[in-house]
């Protein structure tokens, strides 16, 4: 980076850094301001962004000084920052718009005590440098990534050699795993889509897919355990992130009897205007354009997060239907037509509400799931019924009786019982 540019980007946040600084600030120094401020939890208030298509800096103001581990992605290019649990106390619409070699960013919580910044990257970029300012002479504490320009083959290999801190792949749902003690009720896995640094869609309003799906999860649980009948468990309880893989393996690994995702699906502007719920089953060919489109969209979660599915297995980072069992098909799309019938009595539903795509959060070949969208959240009157406690609570209703309906037949008949 040359003296002229340094100077530029040093105007950003208004200190003069030398050449030589340090790409993670001294160990040292972090643990000494850290014993200061205790466990005074982390802020960021403030973002901005200054540079060109040849050297960008990304400034991020805080309220205390932070440990940070950062590192690359490719396909798409992406920086990802992780930090402890912060607070992002941002400008509205922070990270839709970027500068320079920052095509867009994102931030959020990516686990239970860590939070993440991902930046979208226009091409390759070489991290220059990556550090914490402590707060001086009246200003904030400060994080710094100064990114170059470079060409692929030098950012693959500064990749490859870089090192990944170890909580990358240690992102959890937060529920732990339940223990029946001899109970045979079934057990239902509710998966509420999204959550932390993934918000999924946005309503007119600023409303955030994953608090809408969440508060939609939460009323479900409750009325499914008010009915005696069932074991609930669900994938997050709280606003965190969780891969898509870790979802899957949630529901395998406790043998759930039946697996629902829930969402709340936005089309774009210029496809126009749709409306009501539609239920998905896993399917290797999609069964329209909408449902391909949905389907490719929400199988990039892991990517919003800057997960690497690199040393993801065959099962999960790929779709490999044939993994699913008929018999799981079956139940599934059994599933699917009750929970259709019984939201006729509720909720709006879209002209074409059975569909089926490649969802990888239904993968699981031997647990009967379905993805639920509960409505647009791009089209007003269904905003305005996903946000209804009212609304929220008949749905939940209905789709409570869809599980009490699809498993009488079989466990009367002595079929198989989770």
């Amino acid at each position: 980076m040359t003296p002229r540019a340094i100077a530029i980007l040093n105007a950003l946040i208004g200190v003069t850094l030398c050449q030589a600084c340090p790409v993670v600030a001294e160990t040292a120094a972090i643990s000494r301001a850290l014993a200061a401020q205790g466990d005074a939890p982390v802020v960021a208030n403030d973002v901005r962004i200054g540079g060109d298509d040849k050297q960008t800096r990304f400034v991020v103001d805080l309220n205390r000084k932070v440990d940070l581990a950062v590192f690359t992605l490719a396909d798409p290019y992406r920086v990802v920052v992780d930090l402890p649990e912060t607070s992002f106390k941002l400008p509205a619409k922070a990270g839709e718009q970027g500068r320079g070699l920052v095509k867009a960013f994102r931030f959020g919580l990516i686990m239970q005590g860590g939070s993440r910044i991902v930046l979208d990257a226009k091409g390759p970029v070489r991290l220059d440098r990556a550090f914490v300012l402590d707060a001086a002479e009246g200003q904030p504490a400060r994080l710094v990534l100064d990114l170059v320009a470079t060409d692929r083959a030098s950012f693959m290999r500064s990749m490859a050699l870089g090192h990944r801190p170890a909580q990358t792949a240690s992102v959890k749902p937060s529920e732990p795993p339940t223990k029946p003690d001899g109970d045979a009720r079934p057990l239902i896995v509710l998966d509420p889509g999204h959550g932390g640094i993934d918000t999924g869609t946005r309503g007119s309003g600023g409303e955030l897919e994953k608090d809408v799906v969440l508060a939609f999860a939460q009323t479900l649980r409750e009325k499914l355990e008010s009915s005696g009948k069932f074991r609930v468990a669900m994938t997050r309880s709280e606003d965190v992130f969780i891969p898509l893989g870790e979802r899957v393996r949630f529901a395998r690994s406790r043998s759930a009897g039946l697996f629902i995702s829930l969402h709340a699906d936005a089309l774009p502007r210029r496809e126009g205007q749709a409306e009501g719920a539609t239920v998905y089953t896993l399917s290797e060919n999609a069964s329209d354009a909408e449902a391909a489109r949905l389907a490719e969209t929400e199988n990039k979660a892991d990517v919003i997060a800057g997960v690497d599915l690199t040393s993801e297995p065959d099962d999960v980072a790929n779709i490999l239907v044939d993994l699913a069992q008929r018999e799981t098909k079956t139940f599934s799309m059994q599933f699917a037509r009750t929970v259709v019938d019984e939201l006729k009595t509720t909720a709006r539903l879209h002209k074409q509400p059975l569909k089926s795509a490649g969802f990888k959060v239904l993968l699981a070949p031997d647990v009967p799931s379905v993805l639920v969208e509960l409505g647009y959240m791009s089209t007003k009157d269904d905003l305005r019924q996903l946000t209804s406690a009212i609304w929220r609570a008949k749905t939940a209703q209905a789709l409570a009786q869809a599980v009490d309906s699809f498993f009488t037949p079989r466990v009367a008949s002595g079929g198989r019982r989770n």
